[in-house]
């Protein structure tokens, strides 16, 4: 019944095709399939593209109630590849990026659809938050509003554009072409240099995607010892001059960087989103140490 209510719910509703590159980290995939499952927009497309890691077949069994299209790349080809991959399987006449250890909340894609009326892609704010693992779930431990103005000449030096959650509209791909493999670390920054540049662009004041940041998780932006060779390639391709390659966290402290933080709208409260994974853990006879 509540699969059939679900499908209802969709009506006319225009398709949107979400594009998931994963390697590794089941219990986050499932945290964020979870956060579309709650999603009040239901007409979507599920692409999970699985870049030669450790299986995630096993979310079709527990979200027989969301269209999971699951794509396993023959051998680990990188997240820009793997997303590309995704581009060749999407339906929907809007696509909606995100990263595995990322979570939306309940109403993202829907504001995201009234956000995108006479624009060709929207972006939203976000909560940066690091966490602890308990289990198979993330608390996070602590968390900062990351919303800033959008202002196309300073996200020249500095990109304030954060490509989990956002939304565009699929024809963008016919002149943009796919995403840049050769921008390995800058993929999302040189996207939406290329977007804004020929198509709509606009900021929703809204922190309703979660951007996950922690060293524990392997994100890549904790990474900085081998980018200044992609970020002095993005800045030829798009005439940008010298960057700057300092931390991530210092840079959010510039002068020019604070001068454009905005107000935003913060929905979450700060609890876990559990997954249908963790719960059949917490409840396996199997694993005495989280059965209930």
């Amino acid at each position: 019944m509540e699969e059939m209510d679900r499908q209802q719910l969709t009506g006319g509703s225009p398709l949107v095709s979400v594009i998931i590159p994963t390697y590794n980290r089941a219990d986050f995939v499932s945290e964020l399939i979870e956060s579309l499952w709650r999603q009040t927009y239901h007409h979507l497309q599920i692409i999970i593209v699985n870049d030669a890691g450790e299986p995630v077949d096993f979310l079709r069994t527990l979200y027989p109630e969301l269209e999971l299209n699951i794509v396993n790349m023959e051998r680990n080809s990188k997240h820009v590849h793997a997303r590309n991959r995704g581009l060749t399987l999407v339906r929907g006449e809007y696509i909606m990026l995100c990263d595995d250890d990322d979570l939306l909340l309940p109403t993202h894609i829907e504001r995201m659809m009234k956000e995108i009326e006479g624009s060709d892609m929207v972006y939203s704010d976000v909560e940066i938050f690091d966490y602890r693992v308990e289990g198979h779930t993330r608390r996070a431990t602590e968390r900062f509003v990351f919303a800033y103005e959008h202002d196309v000449a300073a996200m020249r030096r500095f990109s304030t554009f954060v490509s989990s959650g956002c939304l565009y509209r699929a024809e963008l791909h016919e002149r943009l072409g796919m995403f840049d493999v050769e921008m390995y670390h800058y993929w999302d920054w040189d996207f939406f240099l290329r977007a804004v540049e020929h198509y709509r662009v606009k900021r929703v004041p809204l922190a309703s995607a979660l951007y996950a940041f922690s060293e524990i998780g392997g994100n890549m932006s904790g990474q900085h010892e081998d980018m200044r060779p992609y970020l002095d390639k993005l800045s030829a391709k798009h005439g940008l001059g010298e960057l700057p390659t300092k931390n991530f966290l210092v840079l959010l402290e510039e002068p020019e960087v604070l001068s454009r933080k905005a107000k935003t709208e913060v929905l979450w409260d700060g609890e876990p989103i559990v997954s249908r994974r963790a719960l059949q853990f917490r409840t396996s006879p199997l694993d005495g140490a989280h059965s209930i």
